[in-house]
């Protein structure tokens, strides 16, 4: 698939490593998307486990390169990966990998499950609760460990997604510091230190030089630059985290302290000025790092998946009508979380959701009420995170523009604004190759919701009804 938009001449290649799909994406300086290259995150079958097919992308990614390279005066090559992929590889970087790479939306063994979590660490060690599945690199590195004692022992380094990518391309292996802060429970972003898992299983050997995101570690190699004809001068630079690079977006644009809440699968809350102290791990709160290294308070819950159990059936592009949000306020019809398996930022309610009051009574009134609970759950996120002067908001829920005026509406002591852009992680990728020539705060695009159509008192009093609903039946204060 490939999709181009503009006419201004990209400078960076952003390789974009989702857990479903793949992007290889030519931007400019100044991180406007140019042209856009995708392809499924393919996941194989065990044994030993499910796996991402490393071979196949790779061949795709080299050749989606060199086409990039022949449209675009590109200067450098960036990746950003989510934060649950790591690979372990050798010496060679003409090979895969030491070891399928793990897919973390698979159940490890039990046995693997129980011995992780005495060797895990403490909160602060992990930055987050030991969460489902096979997330976490250091859990799937034991399972690997455990697994195949000999491919392990024959390993050299281990590699987060965006760093794997870089040493495929130029052969130099880096760790990188938003990258194992993103639960990777291999770093401990307080102390700036590796966890007691590392030490205590012996797996500091495997951990390679840190370098920041921004960095050049070299150029392409030359014999994959023959092999595939890609520019022998391509530099290569370190790359970072998914979000924390989205949030690098901002950053870039002057905006160091805002409080960034991203919607899709996940509402993701992210923000550096968070204290330490205001991190709850009784609600699912994580640590992440930025680009700098700099402590960023994280807040998650299942958006998406909430958002589509509380909506039902949609007509194609139904919108959530105001007046319906209206009348749902004024009649008090809430819809209380959780209604996936996760219980996000209210301890024990995974799988208890429900309706409160008269149920929705059409299609429509459901709409309006999940637009109404996303944004609650926004507001939610944004609390946790504490008081800020500044919110931005991006991701798949602004596509019903009621969703960013709710929320302003609900944080009227922020300035709150959004981004109806869908590629703040590629953007932000691009604009570290300027990060140590920047003179200037980069270029965004941000707009401000339109003001909230209904009684706005009406809705802060429905907020805080809500609340407390929702923490009923946790042991968590609502004050």
């Amino acid at each position: 698939m490939s999709e181009q938009s503009g006419a201004t001449a990209a400078t960076v290649a952003v390789l974009d490593v989702g857990k479903t799909n793949v992007k290889l994406s030519a931007l400019t300086a100044d991180g406007e998307i140019v042209e856009s290259l995708s392809v499924p995150n393919t996941v194989m079958p065990g044994p030993p486990w499910q796996h991402h097919d490393l071979e196949g992308l790779s061949d795709w990614a080299f050749a989606s390169l060199r086409e990039l390279t022949h449209r675009h005066a590109l200067r450098a090559v960036v990746a950003s990966g989510h934060g649950v992929g790591g690979v372990l590889v050798g010496d060679d970087p003409d090979e895969t990998s030491t070891l399928p790479m793990i897919d973390y939306e698979q159940d490890p063994p039990h046995d693997i499950t129980r011995g992780y979590v005495p060797l895990s660490g403490s909160f602060l060690d992990r930055g987050s609760n030991i969460m489902l599945k096979a997330t976490h690199h250091a859990r799937q590195m034991y399972w690997m460990q455990q697994a195949d004692p000999e491919a392990f022992a024959r390993a050299r380094w281990y590699l987060g997604l965006p760093q794997y990518w870089a040493w495929r391309l130029c052969g130099i292996a880096a760790s990188e510091t938003s990258m194992l802060s993103a639960q990777s429970h291999l770093w401990n972003v307080v102390e700036k230190g590796w966890t007691p898992i590392v030490h205590s299983q012996g797996w500091l050997h495997l951990m390679p030089p840190f370098r920041h995101a921004w960095e050049k570690l070299g150029v392409v190699r030359p014999e994959l630059a023959r092999r595939h004809g890609l520019p022998h001068d391509l530099a290569v630079l370190a790359g970072g985290h998914d979000s924390s690079l989205n949030l690098y977006r901002y950053q870039a644009a002057g905006m160091p302290d805002v409080c960034l809440i991203s919607s899709g699968t996940w509402i993701v809350g992210m923000c550096a000025a968070t204290p330490l102290e205001r991190v709850d791990p009784r609600r699912g709160m994580v640590l992440n790092s930025d680009v700098t290294g700099r402590l960023v308070g994280g807040s998650l819950t299942m958006g998406g998946r909430e958002f589509s159990l509380v909506a039902g059936e949609q007509p194609e592009a139904a919108g959530a009508r105001p007046d319906l949000v209206g009348a749902l306020v004024a009649r008090g019809t809430y819809a209380i979380p959780s209604f996936g398996s996760d219980d996000g930022l209210f301890p024990g309610s995974a799988g208890r959701g429900h309706f409160v009051g008269a149920p929705p009574a059409s299609p429509q009134e459901r709409k309006a009420l999940d637009v109404l609970y996303a944004a609650l759950l926004a507001a939610e996120c944004i609390d946790a995170l504490g008081t800020h002067p500044q919110v931005a908001l991006d991701g798949t829920f602004l596509r019903d523009p009621l969703y960013a005026s709710i929320v302003a509406a609900l944080r009227p002591q922020s300035a709150t604004y959004y981004n109806t852009n869908n590629y703040g992680t590629a953007s932000g990728a691009a604009l570290l190759a300027g990060h140590e020539t920047r003179r200037a705060p980069a270029p965004i695009s941000l707009k401000t919701p339109q003001p909230y159509p209904g009684d706005r008192a009406a809705l802060a009093a429905y907020a805080r009804r809500w609340r407390e609903l929702a923490f009923r039946s946790t042991s968590i204060e609502t004050a």
